[in-house]
């Protein structure tokens, strides 16, 4: 059985930061793509960020390149998202999501819980 937990979500001040956690198992790590994926109330999900598991290869949504950093510890079956410089409009749930294709959040097969994350004054 695929499962994926995240942690790390939480409410921090503008330019703060947060590390996002998500422990993946079930399956081969190594040989599928994980992303990040958000969603804001009364908006579409989008890709923030993924990773190739097996290559380290990752990609951007453009609202976040620069602040955002996915990464991988292979050892832990762990992906995480660092996540700097936050602006209110990062505010959303974040979901971590594994078996699809880079930033498509339709393509994703599996789903974590979701974390919150906002992001005010």
């Amino acid at each position: 059985e695929v499962q994926l937990v995240e942690s790390g979500g939480g409410l921090v001040q503008p330019g703060g930061s947060l590390r996002l956690s998500c422990a993946a198992s079930g399956f081969r790590f190594g040989t599928h793509y994980i992303g990040w994926v958000r969603q804001a109330p009364g908006k579409e999900r989008e890709g923030v960020a993924a990773i190739y598991t097996g290559s380290d290869n990752t990609y951007y949504n453009d609202s976040v390149k620069g602040r955002f950093t996915i990464s991988q510890d292979y050892a832990k079956n762990t992906v995480y998202l660092q996540m700097n410089s936050l602006e209110p409009e990062d505010t959303a749930s974040y979901y971590c999501a594994a078996q699809g294709y880079r930033l498509n959040p339709n393509s994703y097969l599996y789903w974590g819980q979701g974390t919150q994350v906002t992001v005010s004054s």
